[in-house]
C-alpha cells in the first residue's frame, strides 16, 4: 500500500493509479456482484493472464480495495471480495456503466 506521501496530489490521478487498468475495473465490476474465486475470475475475464490476474487481486488487497479469505478445507478455497472501501466504489462502477450504456445507444 502506497502512504499519503507517495500518492499523487491530484484526486482523480489517485483513484486511477488504484483501479485505473482495465482488469483491475473489471474485477471490481464482478466483485460487485458477489464474491468469486480466483479460476471464477479468470473464466470470466477474457484475456487475461494468470500473472496479470493475480497482481492486480494482489494490489488491489494492499491498497484495501478487495479481501482475500482462504477457509481451511481440503483442497483449500480462496475467495476474493471487496473491501467496505472496495464497496464505495460501486457508485463510481455504476455510473460508468450508465456512461456506456448511453454511449453505445448513440453511435447507432
Amino acid at each position: 500500500m502506497l502512504t499519503k506521501a507517495e500518492l499523487p496530489e491530484c484526486p482523480v490521478a489517485t483513484t486511477v493509479q488504484l483501479v485505473g487498468s482495465k482488469w483491475k475495473l473489471l474485477i471490481l465490476r464482478n466483485l460487485l456482484q458477489r464474491p468469486w474465486r480466483f479460476n471464477e475470475l479468470k473464466k470470466s475475464l477474457e484475456g487475461i493472464s494468470q500473472k496479470v490476474l493475480t497482481d492486480s487481486l494482489r494490489s488491489m488487497e494492499s491498497d484495501g480495495i478487495i479481501t482475500r479469505t482462504v477457509y481451511p478445507e481440503v483442497p483449500p478455497r480462496v475467495e476474493y471480495a471487496l473491501s467496505e472501501l472496495g464497496e464505495s466504489m460501486r457508485p463510481i462502477i455504476a455510473t460508468m456503466e450508465q456512461w456506456g450504456i448511453a454511449y453505445k445507444e448513440s453511435q447507432q
